[in-house]
């Protein structure tokens, strides 16, 4: 069943089907009638000589500049060649297709003005699989993702480039090939396509999702390696938590007792300290901690996804004009840096917990850097290097940047979000994320390779979903084969699906 756009009820998990599995969408009857009501109003107008801002006057610090009948005309033409101004490599198909559904939602509330054309192009092109090629820098979230949506907005004019089948292409040819007619450029029309911070948002709901499941095996790697350090589980009561209240701590606490529910650790047959370390009794708070974020960022881009980004917008309802600034992409780029920040600390706590392994004097009679042949070998002395350059580069890339602004068109955009700058690296915090806890599941069942204790259920679930990918370390060899191959199988999820199919889902607080 295709997913209907309505304007109203976009979902990340709908972002996620369409934008990374291809999944078809329709428009909304009725939002195709408000998009047709909309445009009347607008037309009429035009046909009267309103001044409307960015439809017969020029943009930013050309606000002010009335254009003639004719210039209207041509301006949306020129509008979209010269912000197609970004530069770099291009971005990701995924991206791209994320940001053209956000606009198409947009358009389905029928306040932005365009001809229905418009919309029903990028809805044709997305479920014809016409990606525009669009440049990944050149956005600073304000007027919204000028720069990248004038590049896929060049499609719209049978110009440009595209991706069709995994082939790089000229737009005219994409279209041809698809099927799909050029529907070219009219009054308002230009604007309307590029006028919001949809890349940001695309790429935001695509992190945001890979979060989520990113902190879910955060705590599966934290059940691992408290089992094969040992660890005293009363910080873990959920009575503990409640009596706090936070609901992301009382979720990650849940997640962890579900991961090693069964365990000789939770029976009393083990001695442990009184008290660990706070790399260890204090995970559900910390990744508590970045699961409330989480649930914040997750009700922040949903409300973008589903709200009015634009400018101007239009009421059919109250004829009415409203000039305003929809597009500032900083309701979506402030989460979106602390959702960066987020998984940094708690990437942070996963090397903590991996020193702990590592470390003879911390790891509870583990032999030394998890090998048995300490001084001829070194074991996984190594991996903890990896996994600091990656924190280091993590923490670098976690400065903010909606603090960044840069005033740009003659200081009438005085204020950016610098979303875009956020997105990209949020992306890459996430990829090392991967990599840092990859290298704690290697440490975590190589540990628990060494214990002679009964394991959870999940614990050992997990510990076999390791195994599939990466070998014990008898003896030392070649690591990076190790780390590439599980940062890989924690993107894919693997561990989480082999814990959630031996104990049952894990618990979300979003």
């Amino acid at each position: 069943m295709p997913i209907t756009i309505d304007g109203r009820s976009l979902t990340i998990e709908d972002v996620v089907r369409v934008a990374r599995h291809g999944e078809p969408v329709e428009l909304a009857p009725e939002a195709v009638e408000r998009i047709k009501k909309c445009r009347g109003m607008l037309e009429k107008k035009i046909q009267a000589r309103e001044i409307m801002y960015g439809v017969n006057t020029g943009i930013g610090e050309f606000s002010e500049v009335v254009l003639t009948d004719e210039q209207v005309q041509q301006f949306q033409r020129y509008l979209i060649y010269n912000h197609a101004a970004g530069i770099g490599k291009p971005a990701p198909v995924e991206h791209v297709r994320a940001a053209l559904l956000s606009r198409v939602n947009v358009h389905a509330k029928g306040h932005s003005g365009c001809r229905p054309e418009i919309t029903r192009t990028y809805v044709a092109m997305l479920n014809r699989g016409v990606t525009p090629v669009v440049c990944e820098k050149g956005s600073v979230g304000a007027c919204g993702d000028l720069s990248p949506m004038s590049q896929a907005a060049l499609t719209l004019m049978g110009e440009g480039e595209c991706f069709l089948g995994g082939q790089r292409m000229p737009a005219k040819e994409a279209l041809a090939k698809a099927g799909i007619p050029v529907p070219g450029l009219q009054a308002r029309d230009g604007l309307a396509s590029i006028n919001g911070s949809n890349l940001i948002t695309g790429i935001a709901c695509l992190a945001l999702y890979d979060a989520e499941r990113w902190v879910k095996q955060a705590e599966i790697a934290t059940a691992m390696s408290l089992e094969a350090l040992m660890a005293n589980m009363r910080p873990y009561d959920a009575r503990l938590h409640e009596l706090r209240g936070f609901p992301g701590a009382v979720t990650s606490a849940a997640n962890i007792r579900s991961v090693i529910a069964g365990s000789d650790l939770v029976t009393g047959k083990l001695k442990v300290k009184v008290q660990d370390a706070y790399s260890m009794r204090s995970s559900p708070q910390v990744i508590g901690a970045a699961r409330d974020h989480i649930a914040h960022t997750r009700r922040q881009l949903e409300i973008e996804l589903n709200g009015v980004a634009d400018n101007p917008i239009f009421l059919p309802e109250s004829d009415t004009v409203l000039t305003g600034a929809n597009f500032q992409g900083t309701p979506v780029s402030m989460p979106l840096d602390m959702l960066g920040a987020a998984v940094t600390m708690v990437s942070v706590l996963s090397e903590r917990r991996l020193n702990r392994l590592l470390n003879p004097a911390l790891s509870v009679k583990l032999p030394a850097f998890l090998t048995k042949g300490a001084g001829m070998f070194s074991g996984l002395m190594l991996s903890q290097y990896t996994a600091d350059t990656l924190i280091v580069e993590q923490r670098i890339l976690s400065t903010p940047s909606c603090i960044q602004s840069i005033p740009a068109a003659a200081d009438q955009e005085d204020f950016v979000s610098m979303g875009m700058n956020g997105a990209l690296k949020t992306r890459q915090i996430l990829d090392n994320a991967n990599g840092v806890l990859g290298i704690e599941f290697i440490a975590a069942a190589q540990g628990l390779d060494f214990r002679e204790f009964s394991p959870g259920k999940g614990t050992q679930a997990a510990k076999a979903a390791v195994r599939k990918v990466v070998a014990h370390l008898d003896v030392d060899r070649p690591l990076f084969p190790d780390h590439n191959a599980m940062a890989e199988s924690v993107a894919r999820c693997e561990v989480l699906e082999a814990v959630e199919s031996a104990v049952g889902p894990l618990k979300s607080s979003w």
